[in-house]
């Protein structure tokens, strides 16, 4: 019996080939109906016996290709019709609730055209199709079709108008289809905005400035890129120099795979990330004979490598023929540029040339950052090839929620139904440009999904520009607990909401339910309520945001606690007057700020702020041992403490006291650092990995007196390689269940997302 019905899917259906494979689907066993691209994802409708519409609904699940995904799919009855033939209809509109695909790297097809002469798009630096190309960073409402995008504008030459309406074609539909005769074309400026050069001489041009060692700032799909030649140590310091980034690791892009794998040690899952659609930025361990320059990522046995991930970059490296630097376009603390005007005006000092194009980028996006710990992908960075791909909630909100997120590594999410919508990585909201973009962000994810917030949910510290944010919504506002929303993050991802967890949320900053600041905290979650049961003993940060600017002064309060505020320069010795060797060596002003009469003051008078954070433990640490002086970026003490980890250098620990107070464990540090104080200060390698290898054996202890199976990992800290694969063994090795991040980054990327989760699922706070 014929009968017909409607088939909804949602996921990943819209600029991923969908409807064409559909259509063939369809064409290859002989059914008739009609497919579109909905608000919602995609309908298929189709008139057939019960047997062929179950094969065709298991084919389509099982069959389609990636990116394509299927997260629901619904068969629906509708009253029986005939139809002659299959077609694809026009889009419908609706509630918006379509998955929107991020940006994708260029598939090996569009490559293969590119670099083929007899191909009318040879060397064309916009190629694209279904399979690849821009998709977040041009879309400006949904269904996503190409009078809804930036490339609306650009009217297509009868050769790609047949591609896009031919149902058999690889650009059906490819909303951002061009060619050189109807698409964006490239241009090159010099600093004051004059055109130099267009279309592939500018490309040339390019190439000749990158060559003897100038800075160019290029336009790419989410934004602009500094870059300069990886293997010219001048050129990479004039860009530190005008950057003012003096030590922050720099990524670098290669052409192909075979480079890299000359000059690293990538694993499988590596090499799979690197070469995926989303191509983020992958952290690799540098080989010893290494063609970069030497400051690419100085005193770090790390480096961000990435493999082009446009036709513009492919063609760039091709004639280059060596790796590049590509950093954000941007200023400090800025978001990146997205427009050529606003690029020349904010990078006018510090690239040299500027390779644009007239493709308009709708929001910036950063390249994603991601490394492999314990078999798995961990996100730095979530952004481009991920952002804004929705997350499965654990269950429906009931009402529309906007989260705003942190301070810190800002991202801000909405949830309506059972999907939350996550931005990308929007950075630090201390510039008023970057909280502009934060403002603009939020806009643009609620045009796009037709979204007005019924309620807000927001960071309880009342200092952060996001709390104030919430608070003059004139909306019901409700605050979360940092570190608990870094733990509900994590049990979200893990399917564990309803049980009962023990949470470690290590991390820089987070303001308590107490006032105080925290950031090294063990807490209990159950199914209705959720406690702080122990934390690291709080220390002061002397100057407060110049302790942090200046590590030496955390080393100071935690000399001046274990031994007294009559510690002095002497008291260990000629121990602190150690010169290791360091390029940033503390020890002239760590022994000057010993007699510094306002700090001692500060301290004896109980003046400067508390924390219990583990982030400036590690701060702290690595200014003891000599290793930093000055931090110039965030984690940047915490990376030179991990970078001295030997992993098979020893097992032993320094030993941390559990001491009872109020009804809350203190993990007393003193003892750690008289341990270190008792080491050859030359041995940078094995204090570092005794620090390391304490905290793993203090989360092992206090996972012990709690008894609770699943453990979850979250907070900055746990950015750290070492620290989370070896938490992750022992804690399986002693019997529990550890679970950490893998959707979203362990760092403030996430704390929007645990947000969420907070109101969707509200527990009690014990005191």
């Amino acid at each position: 019996m014929l009968k017909t019905v409607a088939i909804q899917v949602q996921g990943r259906v819209q600029g991923v080939g969908f409807r064409p494979f559909v259509y063939t689907l369809a064409q290859e066993m002989g059914l008739k109906g009609w497919v579109n691209n909905s608000a919602q994802g995609a309908t298929v409708v189709i008139t057939a016996e019960e047997k062929a519409i179950a094969d065709f609904t298991e084919r389509l699940t099982k069959t389609l290709p990636p990116p394509g995904l299927i997260e629901q799919l619904a068969v629906e009855q509708l009253p029986l019709e005939n139809f002659t033939n299959f077609t694809i209809r026009p889009s419908s509109d609706g509630p918006k609730t379509a998955s929107i695909l991020p940006d994708l790297s260029t598939c090996s097809a569009c490559l293969t055209e590119l670099f083929d002469p007899g191909d009318r798009r040879y060397l064309y630096p916009f190629i694209n199709c279904t399979h690849c190309g821009p998709r977040y960073t041009i879309i400006e409402a949904l269904p996503y079709d190409r009078c809804r995008t930036t490339m609306a504008k650009f009217c297509q030459c009868p050769d790609c108008q047949r591609e896009y309406e031919q149902p058999g074609d690889r650009r059906f539909h490819a909303q951002p289809n061009a060619c050189p005769r109807c698409g964006p074309q490239l241009a090159f400026w010099n600093r004051q905005g004059q055109v130099i050069a267009e279309a592939n001489e500018a490309l040339n041009f390019a190439v000749d400035n990158l060559k003897v060692g100038n800075i160019i700032a290029i336009k790419g799909l989410g934004g602009f890129h500094l870059c300069c030649d990886a293997t010219d140590f001048e050129a990479v310091e004039k860009l530190r120099l005008r950057k003012h980034r003096p030590d922050k690791p720099l990524a670098v892009m290669y052409g192909n795979l075979g480079q890299i794998v000359e000059h690293y040690q990538p694993n499988n899952l590596e090499v799979e990330l690197l070469q995926s659609a989303a191509a983020p930025i992958v952290l690799l361990n540098k080989k010893k004979q290494l063609i970069l320059a030497e400051n690419i990522a100085p005193d770090n046995p790390r480096v961000g490598v990435m493999l082009a991930y446009t036709p513009l970059h492919h063609l760039l490296l091709k004639k280059l023929n060596k790796p590049m630097v590509a950093t954000s376009g941007n200023l400090a603390g800025e978001p990146i540029c997205i427009d050529n005007v606003d690029a020349l005006t904010r990078l006018q000092n510090i690239a040299d040339g500027f390779l644009v194009h007239d493709r308009p980028i709708v929001c910036p996006v950063d390249d994603s950052v991601v490394q492999i710990v314990a078999g798995e992908p961990l996100f730095l960075r979530r952004a481009r090839g991920y952002a804004p791909q929705p997350i499965t909630l654990p269950k429906p909100t009931q009402k529309k929620l906007l989260a705003v997120g942190g301070h810190y590594k800002n991202t801000v999410a909405i949830a309506k139904q059972n999907q939350a919508y996550v931005s990308q990585h929007l950075g630090d909201l201390d510039s008023a440009s970057t909280y502009q973009n934060f403002e603009k962000t939020i806009a643009h994810l609620s045009r796009l999904y037709d979204f007005s917030p019924q309620e807000i949910v927001a960071d309880l510290h009342p200092d952060y520009f996001s709390h104030q944010y919430a608070e003059n919504q004139a909306l019901p506002v409700t605050f979360v607990q940092h570190h608990y929303a870094h733990i509900l993050a994590v049990m979200a991802e893990h399917g564990v909401m309803e049980e009962s967890v023990l949470g470690i949320a290590w991390d820089g900053t987070g303001y308590g339910m107490d006032g105080t600041i925290w950031g090294g905290e063990f807490l209990k979650i159950t199914q209705g309520t959720w406690q702080r049961i122990a934390h690291l003993q709080p220390f002061h940060l002397l100057g407060n945001q110049q302790a942090i600017k200046y590590p030496h002064r955390i080393a100071l309060a935690l000399l001046w606690c274990t031994f007294g505020d009559d510690f002095s320069a002497d008291s260990l010795g000629n121990w602190l007057n150690f010169n290791n060797g360091f390029k940033n060596k503390i020890n002239s002003r760590l022994n000057q700020d010993l007699n510094n009469k306002n700090l001692r003051q500060l301290w004896q008078r109980g003046e400067a702020p508390l924390t219990s954070s583990m982030g400036r433990l590690f701060d702290g640490i690595a200014a003891l041992i000599g290793l930093i002086n000055e931090v110039t970026f965030e984690g940047q003490a915490a990376m030179a403490l991990e970078a001295q980890v030997m992993p098979n250098l020893t097992e032993e620990y320094y030993p941390l006291t559990l001491n009872n107070k109020e009804a809350k464990l203190a993990v007393d540090w003193r003892s750690l650092i008289k341990a270190i104080t008792t080491e050859n200060r030359s041995k940078t390698n094995l204090i570092a990995t005794k620090f390391h290898n304490s905290l793993v054996n203090l989360i092992i202890t206090i996972a012990q007196q709690q008894g609770i199976e699943k453990v979850a990992l979250g907070g900055g800290c746990f950015q750290n390689c070492y620290l989370l694969a070896s938490t992750i063994t022992a804690l399986k090795k002693a019997g529990f269940s550890p679970l950490w991040p893998g959707e979203l980054p362990p760092n403030d990327g996430a704390i929007c997302m645990g947000q969420l989760l907070a109101k969707i699922q509200p527990r009690q706070y014990i005191c």
